[in-house]
């Protein structure tokens, strides 16, 4: 008698499914569960507690063939702190599990601490605790991070409406292009016409700043980091939200490098951009009316850039509309039970 193995759904579903089985689910001091960012919890004092883990595991989120220890170390903290400003917040604590093969060296374990600490140090993180255990197949850094926002300050996926504009901050697709430029084996040393995307992929940068900016301004309804690619941050928004979204593919940012990255490897610079993901920007809407305001607020605190690249509409799903065509994007970034 044969046994038929059914694969697992998508990623989505499976945290649908997840969340399925707790229908409604409160408790004392819970102010929002699964569906953003970050879990918030009530704190004290007119702040509110932000919680947020990820878990980045060889083979899947990074080769040790060519990321080196010190930046994945610190891509590992800028990961998580990302959660954290893409709630508004403030990053404070974070805890460390290791998941360490027995034949790592510990020349490689230095150099990824060293990058995780300076990291922590940058954001002003404090490492509080966390585990360590061996791995027999692989290594696997799963990284939690506590943060702190005011509770009217606080910004959440689920505030968007019809009618308001869609905002990303910096530039779409660098990660994504690094990471195949990195996979094709070409090195990007510093000086390397498309040294800023490798970067982009080994060494993220959490918009912490632009974060509390933007939570602060009042001018903002929604809000998430881009780590999935905007097609399906931008979708995950908005069923959230019970809105849709229409994209302009004539306004999505996108550096001369990754232009020209795209042409030698005959690849179209949109694909990196919509489903690249990793990219660790913010992805925002805003009343249409608060534009200008937008605009001047975060060029006069200077280091970041925004784009508006679309509008919210009544509705679900995300339509793309690009050189006279439109079509539907939802959801077609990175999934890991994605079958090849």
């Amino acid at each position: 008698m044969s046994h038929i193995v059914k694969s697992l759904p998508s990623e989505r579903r499976i945290i649908e499914d997840i969340r399925s089985r707790l229908p409604g689910a409160r408790a004392a001091g819970l102010v929002q569960g699964i569906g953003d960012d970050c879990a918030v919890l009530v704190k004290g004092g007119g702040l509110l507690e932000l919680v947020t883990t990820d878990t980045l595991v060889e083979g899947v989120h990074f080769d040790l063939g060519w990321h080196p220890a010190y930046l994945l170390g610190r891509k590992a903290v800028s990961v998580n702190v990302s959660d954290i400003a893409a709630m508004g917040g403030v990053p404070c604590f974070a805890l460390l599990a290791l998941g360490l093969p027995a034949t790592l060296e510990k020349t490689w374990l230095d150099d990824f601490l060293a990058g995780f600490t300076a990291a922590l140090q940058e954001y002003g993180v404090v490492l509080v605790g966390g585990d360590t255990v061996r791995s027999p197949a692989g290594l696997l850094l799963s990284v939690t991070v506590l943060g702190e926002v005011a509770e009217g300050e606080v910004l959440y996926r689920h505030g968007a409406r019809p009618g308001d504009e869609v905002w990303v901050s910096g530039c779409l697709g660098g990660a994504a292009a690094g990471l195949e430029l990195c996979r094709g084996g070409r090195a990007l040393p510093v000086g390397h016409p498309w040294a800023s995307l490798g970067r982009a992929h080994l060494d993220p940068t959490a918009q912490v700043r632009l974060g509390r900016l933007l939570a602060t301004s009042g001018l903002v309804r929604a809000m998430m980091d881009l780590s999935d690619g905007l097609a399906t941050d931008l979708a995950h928004l908005c069923q959230e939200s019970g809105v849709g979204a229409e994209v302009d593919g004539a306004c999505l940012p996108l550096a001369d490098e990754l232009q020209q990255a795209a042409q030698e490897l005959g690849r179209d610079p949109l694909d990196w951009a919509l489903a690249g993901g990793e990219d660790y920007g913010l992805l925002f809407t805003a009343p249409a009316d608060a534009a200008e305001e937008l605009v001047r607020l975060v060029a006069r605190a200077g280091g970041s850039v925004i784009s508006r690249v679309g509008r919210i509409t009544a509705g679900s799903g995300v339509v793309l509309f690009h050189q006279g065509r439109s079509r539907r994007i939802a959801y077609q970034g990175y999934d890991h039970f994605a079958v090849p």
